[in-house]
């Protein structure tokens, strides 16, 4: 039994197989990696206070904004190129190519939040840490591009390991330096080296795949690949509109309280947002080959996808909305209270986010990229006008709010856009699931009336929603059943 878990867990034997072990390990990585990272985030949120937290917030996001152009798109063409050829040869020149594009950019990234970003904030306190913030970001962008060689490979199980260990890096400095300093310079600090210790690592572990990494640059390879990229890079600029300008607007408009509260709300989204990204991360390779065969899988492939991200999103959304008020003030304390109402209306968007983010892949992996660019365009101006129009009056709720109607504008294009290049359908797959969201959303309400914790309640209300999806013989549970137990064709492992 033990080597049947070993195999699985440790080996690309099938395709299935492949997706199931890259998303198990990705979700052990970005779950257990962000629960750590939760510890010290909560605990600087709680010492630096919502003015001081608000702080930190703005000076990452504003750094974010700035520097959308640092990953280009280089990482997902990186894993999209790799898993389609065998020549090892040409993944070396593939990766040395982008490796260097990355340096040139990380350069310009650097200049941009160390001269232009101080010009375009009023705290004074943003601008101290900004070189601080910059080092972030150089690090986490060197990590991340390893990572994507990591994907490339489909061995997300030493990914799993790596943004493990970064994470605990990072509350090991951030506590230490919080201890001997309640500031925000010293969390800033903390949070450089816990990067800086995770770039190091994930450069040791990959040593063998990197090691023509500085001579296998190829000049014939730049064109091709920053033409492959420039849709990323636009769109990931439209998209940042949607991600960054809540807080950017706050910023600008309201105090930095107001900025530390949303960040809070908005932190628990955004570590809900991992979910979807961890099956697309997992499946970009697969449904690169499926395209690539031209095989009528990709269609069933890309359903049941869909289907298993409304299958987490939809329980999510209803316990939480449902629980809003008691998290944010059991995790951040009773001064991130105010927060709640906006925190319920983000919640509505991972209903949105989470198939969004397949239905993105699934582009990319058809070569469809440049459909992003209006995606991200009506998404990002949306949000904006939105933010304008609503922040004023109703503050950070109206920031929440502006964020849910720019993607439910947006992701009305995308789901039209994706149709029209495969004919699929999930309905099917949502009657089960919803009647167990159901049930287990009214047990939530009524274990919440009497008073029990939300520490309680949570586990509670996944397990009775696991069970019910059993009872009522969900098709999915029992493929993932069926997955664990298959063996097929041996896939591509080496880079």
């Amino acid at each position: 039994m033990l080597k049947k878990v070993k195999a699985f867990l440790f080996r690309n034997t099938t395709t299935s197989q492949t997706i199931v072990k890259n998303t198990f390990w990705l979700t052990v990585s970005n779950i257990g990696g962000r629960l750590l990272r939760a510890i010290v985030i909560i605990y600087a949120a709680r010492v630096l206070g919502a003015a001081g937290w608000g702080v930190f917030s703005y000076a990452i996001t504003l750094a974010a904004f700035l520097t959308i152009f640092i990953d280009f798109g280089i990482n997902a063409i990186l894993v999209k190129e790799s898993s389609k050829t065998s020549d090892k040869s040409y993944r070396s020149e593939i990766l040395s190519t982008s490796f260097y594009i990355k340096l040139v950019l990380l350069a310009l990234g650097t200049f941009v939040i160390l001269v232009i970003a101080p010009r375009l904030t009023t705290m004074p306190q943003v601008r101290v840490i900004l070189p601080i913030i910059a080092a972030i970001f150089i690090f986490d962008s060197l990590r991340q591009f390893g990572f994507s060689i990591n994907q490339a490979l489909e061995r997300m199980e030493r990914e799993a390991g790596l943004f493990l260990f970064t994470n605990l890096a990072i509350v090991g400095f951030g506590f230490s330096l919080l201890l001997a300093s309640r500031t925000v310079e010293a969390f800033s600090y903390g949070y450089a080296l816990g990067t800086a210790a995770g770039m190091i690592a994930t450069a040791v572990v990959l040593k063998e795949s990197l090691a023509r990494i500085f001579s296998a640059f190829r000049w014939q390879l730049v064109k091709p690949i920053l033409a492959a990229c420039w849709p990323f890079a636009i769109s990931g600029l439209l998209g940042s509109l949607m991600i960054n300008t809540d807080i950017l607007i706050l910023g600008w408009l309201k105090p930095a309280s107001d900025v530390g509260i949303y960040s809070a709300a908005n932190r628990i989204i955004q570590v809900l947002y991992i979910l979807p990204s961890i099956i697309a991360a997992s499946t970009l390779p697969a449904f690169s080959r499926l395209v690539a065969q031209r095989s009528d899988k990709m269609r069933t492939a890309l359903e049941h996808v869909i289907s298993i991200s409304f299958l987490i999103a939809i329980p999510t959304a209803i316990g939480g909305i449902i629980l809003g008020k008691e998290i944010m003030a059991g995790v951040f304390g009773g001064s991130f209270s105010p927060g709640a109402v906006a925190f319920q209306v983000l919640l509505l968007t991972i209903l949105i986010d989470f198939p969004a983010v397949i239905l993105t892949s699934a582009l990319f992996a058809h070569g469809k990229q440049k459909s992003l660019i209006s995606y991200s365009a009506i998404g990002g101006t949306t949000n904006v006008a939105l933010d304008l129009l609503l922040i004023p009056s109703f503050g950070i709720t109206g920031s929440a709010i502006a964020t849910l109607l720019a993607q439910l504008v947006s992701n009305y294009y995308l789901w039209w856009k994706v149709k029209k290049t495969i004919t699929f359908s999930v309905t099917p797959y949502l009657k089960r699931i919803a009647i167990a969201a159901g049930v287990m959303g009214i047990t939530t309400w009524a274990l919440n009336a009497v008073g029990i914790s939300f520490l309680i309640i949570v586990p509670i209300a996944g397990a009775l929603y696991l069970f019910l999806l059993y009872k009522l013989r969900e098709p999915l549970l029992h493929e993932a059943m069926k997955v664990l137990k298959t063996r097929e064709e041996p896939q591509p492992s080496t880079l």
